[in-house]
């Protein structure tokens, strides 16, 4: 009878130790996740993005600062490129800097706020918290969840993959999917320091472009006006190319696209220049994220730099996120 009543102490000793020792469920980590970013007063972190376009792959270098979740600092360079771009969020708005022209915008946006960022620490967790079906998966050392994503173009980027390092909840990767869960956007991060101090001036608009620029000096406005003619990769039902034009302007080459069908557009390009003002334009239109740079939106006009070009997409019949998904497909992409 001792015997039996010692085996049976064991027994339940044991069930509560692994109990103990057990895994946790996706409502416990949530709830964990969600309790390590209330806390949190401040962050650094280092990534590596890699956006893949048709066949092929660009890689960025991103540096994200946050202070108390209301001020920002992300700076996007691409590894292979002497070029990079930064947005910026304080007191006086949401700044897009591009250091190499000297060119600062400003929006009154609630950026970053109102849409998925898969380098941004608090926004990985506001989309588990906010898709109640998300899945999720315990591996060895990781949690893993699935979730919808909150982009401005979700139709195009629906999904994504977030990995979590289960000693200590900090983001790993992120693998941002298309319809069929093919990732079109992968974010590594490499270092992320929860520990951050930042003095009153991290955040300045005039300090940020300044120190940019002695990293990537403004660029001389040379006479060489030519540049590669990018085209779209998207592919809308009914659209095609229709004409192609080249036009000569005050600031060299510039061409014109224009594309027919119910979904009709145009899109300019033309080489971009410096500018001498560094005081920034204000905007009404809202921050694109196209991935590779950051751009501006209105109701019928997408306009963005990249490589040294700007870029505007004009179209009375395309809603904002057919907008931003044709302007994403053109990265990188020199033929018809």
């Amino acid at each position: 009878m001792k015997k039996n009543v010692a085996l049976l102490f064991i027994g339940l000793l044991t069930m509560i130790v692994l109990a103990a020792c057990g895994s946790k469920t996706k409502e416990e980590v949530v709830s964990d996740l969600n309790e390590k970013i209330g806390k949190l007063k401040g962050y650094k972190a280092e990534a590596q993005m890699t956006l893949k376009v048709g066949e092929e792959k660009q890689t960025y270098n991103v540096e994200v600062w946050n202070k108390e979740h209301q001020y920002y600092r992300v700076e996007l360079k691409a590894a292979k490129r002497d070029q990079s771009q930064m947005i910026l969020r304080n007191d006086t708005g949401v700044y897009v800097l591009t250091p190499a022209l000297n060119k600062s915008f400003r929006f009154q946006s609630d950026w970053p706020k109102n849409s998925s960022q898969a380098y941004l620490y608090e926004s990985l967790v506001k989309d588990i918290l906010e898709d109640k079906e998300a899945n999720f998966k315990e591996t060895k050392n990781h949690y893993v969840f699935e979730t919808k994503t909150r982009y401005q173009n979700k139709q195009i980027l629906p999904y994504q993959e977030i990995v979590f390092n289960k000693k200590d909840l900090t983001p790993v990767s992120v693998k941002v999917m298309d319809t069929d869960h093919n990732p079109l956007v992968t974010v590594k991060f490499k270092n992320l320091d929860l520990h951050a101090n930042f003095d009153s001036s991290s955040f300045d608009m005039k300090k940020n472009m300044t120190g940019a620029q002695l990293e990537v000096p403004v660029a001389a406005n040379s006479g060489d006006q030519d540049f590669s003619v990018q085209y779209p990769l998207a592919d809308l039902e009914g659209t095609k190319l229709v004409e192609e034009n080249e036009l000569s302007s005050d600031n060299g080459k510039r061409v014109v696209l224009t594309y027919g069908g119910k979904k009709s557009f145009t899109i300019v390009q033309e080489k971009a220049h410096a500018v001498e003002a560094s005081e920034p334009i204000d905007l009404d239109g809202e921050v694109a994220d196209l991935g590779f740079a950051i751009g501006s939106i209105t109701d019928h006009s997408l306009s963005w730099t990249y490589q040294g070009v700007d870029y505007t997409l004009a179209s009375k019949n395309l809603t904002k996120q057919e907008m931003i998904r044709i302007a994403s497909s053109m990265q990188g992409n020199p033929e018809k």
